[in-house]
């Protein structure tokens, strides 16, 4: 992709920053973000940054309707908070990507959606297919196959050419590591503290990671390939981590002395996650880097952030 004006929504957040920083180097990008959970230096210094909410439909209109592609990763993306505030999540999730569709409709653009594993809910027919019956067990969950529903009516309404990602458990640089953040940025910064990695249950849980590199190229291949265009993909390794393998790999890289505790499970919590990832892969995706190699990139990262 080169020589495009692209949107980036939610880009100064984790995924977003690294979609704006791939593509700002052969294109003119754009980033909208709130900062409600991103920063500001996460943008890329060629991009322009607007600050604004997807929420308020006047304040973006003309920016999306002028795109070539729209990169949509602004969301609430915390279940939690779907939990506490299901109408906040409805808003933001919901009536943003309404108001993005909305304004492409006055435009030429493409639109490739972040969606997340979270639309299948607790399915034990692994590996997951695009065609399983969805069933979200969250707020969160259902705003993103509401989403979905929206993108592919769009599509075969309005002819706007629009692709959803289902992303599985992505890490990398840039990822937050608070409560509500992936397990793995909760375990490098504990395990660069020396403090001790709790697990919830008994560590056999298994979950599908990707590194976010790997997402980049996922979002970059969709966007520039018409056979994507009102479908949805799965955007994963499809290869099973345990937790507690992935605790002792990531005390194995950091070096750290720190201890492994259990603890009881959470609720609501997915036993087996793991992603058939064949559709994307027939359009010329394939993942290429490593668990161990994305860990390696990303314990880099937090220690020149000086979590130590």
């Amino acid at each position: 992709m080169r020589n495009k004006l692209v949107v980036v929504t939610g880009g100064a957040g984790f995924i977003g920053s690294h979609i704006a920083w791939e593509l700002s180097k052969d294109n003119e990008v754009i980033v909208i973000d709130n900062l409600h959970t991103g920063k500001r230096e996460n943008v890329p210094p060629a991009a322009k940054f607007v600050r604004a909410d997807i929420r308020d439909y006047e304040s973006i209109a003309e920016l999306i309707s002028h795109a070539d592609y729209v990169f949509h990763e602004a969301a609430q993306v915390s279940v939690v908070e779907s939990v506490r505030d299901p109408i906040f999540t409805e808003e933001v999730n919901v009536i943003g990507t309404l108001n993005i569709l909305r304004a492409l409709m006055e435009g030429h653009g493409k639109l490739i959606f972040a969606s997340s594993a979270a639309v299948y809910g607790n399915n034990p027919n692994l590996p997951l297919k695009e065609t399983e019956t969805p069933r979200p067990l969250s707020p969160y969950g259902v705003t993103k196959l509401t989403a979905e529903q929206y993108l592919r009516v769009f599509n075969e309404l309005y002819g706007i050419p629009a692709v959803s990602l289902r992303y599985f458990n992505v890490f990398g640089p840039r990822q937050s590591a608070n409560q509500y953040a992936g397990v793995i940025s909760i375990f490098i910064n504990r395990a660069l503290k020396n403090e001790p990695l709790v697990i919830f249950g008994d560590g056999k849980q298994t979950r599908d990671f990707i590194y976010v590199k790997d997402v980049v190229r996922a979002n970059i291949l969709v966007a520039e390939s018409r056979k994507a265009n009102g479908r949805v993909f799965n955007v994963a390794t499809g290869r099973q981590t345990t937790i507690l393998e992935l605790a002792m790999k990531i005390i194995e890289i950091t070096n750290a002395t720190s201890s492994i505790l259990f603890d009881k499970p959470r609720p609501g919590d997915i036993r087996h996650s793991q992603a058939d990832i064949s559709e994307i892969r027939k359009l010329g995706f394939e993942p290429e880097w490593t668990l161990e190699d994305g860990l390696k990139k990303t314990v880099e990262w937090y220690q020149a952030q000086g979590l130590k």
